[in-house]
């Protein structure tokens, strides 16, 4: 890298993304470490400290977000914003989310080894639940904030064993005092894994995240009959499980007509009652949709309810889908993208305009606040996976993008 002799120190960052790793590490080298779990209050108390040792003033809101406040020379002036996440899937990577919040830190580390006093206030972000693993609903703490889902609601919802989000943010003590709702910001800026295999395949160091891509889920669940395996001839059986597959073909043929932009997919199945000798009575499933067009977007949340329901229908299985939300398109604020870009072009790092396949708190802070993102590669385009992999030098790069964007940004003369 060239162009700047304010250096991150990439030795420091990758040695706290490995510590952090080292809460809710799995035997395959990867983290489980679940939203509002006592491994997630582990991480997040581990963050608090590294934070609270650099003089930053931590502060938590009523759904868990943590914000770390650096000051600035101007007290007038609005913070500019960083962070991502530090919860996991249930078997997921090092960096997805984690990257960005001790990328983050490492920025708020260089600015006082420096001596930066930046002009506005810096803050730093750990949003709560960005994965939905747990409580079915990804997004969580950035979409309470944002004001898109009602505190009320986020509260009420349940995990597998029961747990109300409101009682596991109580029991690991992190419902904060603070109002869970957009507050004045100048900026935001993410760091994240690519969590696909474009960056590395074209060489580049640096993504220039545009935007995000739109999105519209689903809830299903087809209701059969149960009934014994062995007994119950073909004209008698309501299949539910046969239905879910059929279903399931579906999603991923409209996935596929609309070619390398088409995403499609169902992640989580619950088969009931899950015997090996019963003809599955009931099926819960999820189903996604993604595009970067939202025309596109629209046109599937009318074709998939109505193609599902005629195959439902030849199954004898009655089926109750239940639209979770639709996102237009993102689209990222120009001026924030801009500084991501020179701050790539000063460094002389590879880089290349890319829309977000995946969706990111990004997508919801970028509601109330300019917001851009910064990607790096990640080996093979593996994420959600144990397995998934940066090097060291793709973590600095990435951090030193975030450190320069941040301080102009935050230097901006207004």
């Amino acid at each position: 890298m060239s162009g700047t002799n304010q250096r991150i120190d990439g030795k420091r960052l990758w040695d706290s993304l490995m510590s952090m790793a080292e809460i809710g590490a799995t035997p395959k080298g990867g983290v489980k470490r679940l939203t509002l779990t006592d491994l997630d209050r582990q991480g997040r108390e581990r963050f608090r400290g590294w934070c609270e040792a650099l003089g930053l003033t931590v502060r938590v809101d009523a759904i868990g977000n943590m914000f770390a406040r650096r000051e600035g020379r101007d007290p007038t002036r609005l913070p500019v914003l960083m962070g991502s996440h530090l919860d996991s899937q249930p078997s997921g990577g090092k960096f997805d989310g984690a990257l960005g919040v001790i990328a983050g830190l490492e920025v708020m580390r260089s600015l006082n080894d420096l001596g930066i006093v930046t002009e506005a206030p810096v803050e730093l972000v750990n949003w709560t639940d960005e994965e939905g693993s747990r409580f079915g609903h990804s997004l969580m703490g950035s979409g309470a904030w944002a004001g898109v889902y009602p505190l009320e609601k986020v509260y009420g919802l349940r995990d597998v064993e029961g747990v109300s989000v409101e009682e596991a943010l109580t029991t690991i003590g992190y419902k904060g005092e603070v109002p869970a709702k957009p507050f004045p910001a100048d900026a935001y800026f993410e760091l994240h894994i690519e969590q696909g295999p474009i960056l590395e395949k074209e060489g580049k160091a640096i993504g220039i995240v545009t935007g995000a891509q739109a999105q519209v889920w689903y809830d299903a669940v087809v209701t059969g009959q149960d009934a014994h395996a062995g007994t119950t001839p073909p004209s008698a059986r309501r299949d539910a499980l046969v239905c879910a597959a059929r279903i399931i073909d579906l999603v991923d043929r409209m996935m596929r007509a609309r070619g390398e932009d088409g995403r499609g997919t169902v992640g989580q199945l619950h088969v009931l009652p899950n015997s090996r000798n019963v003809v599955p009575g009931e099926v819960r499933f999820s189903v996604e949709f993604r595009h970067p067009d939202f025309a596109e977007i629209e046109r599937l949340a009318a074709q998939f309810p109505r193609e599902a329901g005629f195959l439902a229908r030849d199954c004898g299985t009655p089926l109750k889908l239940e639209e979770l939300f639709r996102l237009p398109a993102q689209p990222f604020d120009a001026g924030c993208v801009d500084l991501v870009r020179q701050a790539a072009a000063r460094l002389g790092l590879p880089a290349r305009e890319i829309v977000s396949g995946a969706g990111h708190d990004a997508v919801y802070v970028a509601r109330s606040v300019p917001t851009a993102m910064i990607f790096t590669p990640c080996k093979d385009g593996l994420s959600h996976n144990e397995a998934e992999s940066i090097e060291p030098g793709e973590a600095e790069a990435g951090c030193q993008v975030l450190f320069e964007a941040v301080v102009a940004r935050a230097n901006r003369v207004v």
